[in-house]
């Protein structure tokens, strides 16, 4: 039987907010990244949907003890599907890769109730800088669909529950590239 791995795209391409052992930079095929919104959770999160034109960088990492069930956890408000032969990466022997997507007729678009959170965006776009470079930031941005979601400003007091400090390059670059895609950002009720 093969090792699991699942690939990470979101937050879990940013090291500091796992353990999780064996991890290397990859690529799936066929899939793209898009903001999208599920009654699971308070505010919006990335998920990958299908897309056979789309190609998206993450990580892939081994499943802790081949046991779904804590990553099954963290990842609850996604269903897991199998995606062995469409990811690259560097390992060797043979592994079971899958990636958490939440269905088609089980999200919905963004809104003013439930937002993106910069604290989110900045944890992913730490990982995709520490993993691929800027170049890799840039690909983030450019291959996830859905900027016209509302992002709520909480960098001075984070909600993303895996929060990461940024320095002022990293939160700088995030900024830039928020502006280059005329995002809007909503400052939180006081």
């Amino acid at each position: 039987m093969s090792a699991p791995y699942f690939f990470g795209y979101g937050s879990l391409v940013n090291r500091k907010t796992h353990t999780y052992e064996d991890a290397h930079p990859a690529r799936l095929r066929g899939w793209r990244r898009v903001w999208r919104h599920t009654n699971l959770r308070p505010v919006a999160y990335l998920t990958a949907v299908p897309d056979t034109s789309a190609e998206i960088d993450g990580l892939i990492a081994h499943v802790p003890n081949d046991d779904w069930d804590a990553l099954d956890y963290r990842e609850r408000a996604y269903d897991r599907e199998p995606v062995c032969q469409a990811v690259s990466h560097p390992k060797t022997d043979q592994i079971n890769i899958a990636v958490y997507t939440v269905p088609h007729g089980k999200h919905g678009t963004p809104t003013e109730e439930h937002p993106v959170l910069l604290s989110y965006i900045d944890v992913v776009a730490q990982g995709y800088l520490q993993e691929f470079g800027e170049a890799g930031v840039a690909h983030f941005f450019d291959t996830t669909a859905g900027w016209s979601a509302p992002i709520l400003n909480d960098r001075a007091n984070p909600i993303y529950p895996r929060y990461q400090s940024l320095s002022a390059d990293e939160t700088g670059l995030v900024d830039d590239h928020l502006r280059a895609l005329k995002v809007s950002l909503r400052d939180p009720d006081i």
